[in-house]
């Protein structure tokens, strides 16, 4: 039976013996030079542009302190590289887990979000070891498309309370008794921050 040979030459299962850090020790093998470092820190200070503003807002979008993303995002960003096995992985946040961690924070707080977080990432480790990437592969793409449109309209959503400024201090956690709630306090809107909201998407949708 063939083995899967990896970008450093070794096989699938010297690769899962390498780690952690295979990828790093990978390029220091190899060597590393001060025009890489120079892009890789160019390209570093270009993705914290994005990433850590977008952490913080996923943050609010939970529940949480915006400081909270912040941390999460920079300990992620610092580990992930310098224990990974792929020098092609990507970590970064993501809108989709809103749906999920909201929910959680609202019925467990915060020590609940933690543990879910701690066991989703016990479950990832164990899955990348067994090698259970693959399966992706006998998912339908219509489940896809429906999964993230279907979190895309709970996240649009989300938003509009605070985009429209309505006073709802406690908003419910399932989907339709939040719309209920927030058209049962639409006299609360605010002018100026619908306006602010406005300005913001007609930069974010204005031609470069």
């Amino acid at each position: 039976m063939p083995r899967t040979r990896l970008h450093s030459g070794t096989t699938a299962d010297q690769g899962l013996r390498t780690l952690p850090a295979a990828a790093l020790r990978a390029v220091l093998r190899e060597g590393y030079s001060g025009a890489q470092f120079r892009r890789d820190v160019t390209a570093g200070f270009l993705v914290g542009i994005v990433a850590l503003p977008l952490a913080m807002a996923l943050a609010i979008g939970v529940g949480v302190p915006p400081q909270q993303g912040l941390y999460t995002a920079i300990i992620a960003g610092f580990l992930t590289p310098l224990l990974g096995g792929s020098r092609v992985q990507v970590v970064g946040p993501t809108a989709a887990f809103i749906v999920v961690l909201a929910p959680l924070y609202a019925q467990f707080g915060l020590s609940g979000l933690l543990i879910s977080g701690l066991m989703a990432g016990v479950m990832l480790m164990g899955m990348g070891l067994l090698r259970m990437g693959r399966l992706i592969e006998f998912i339908p793409f219509p489940v896809t498309t429906g999964f993230t449109s279907g979190i895309a309209t709970v996240i649009a959503v989300l938003q509009v309370k605070d985009f429209l400024g309505l006073k709802l201090d406690h908003p419910p956690d399932h989907f339709l008794e939040r719309l209920e709630a927030m058209v049962g306090v639409r006299n609360t809107a605010s002018w100026s921050e619908f306006g602010l909201g406005l300005c913001t998407l007609l930069l974010l949708r204005a031609p470069d």
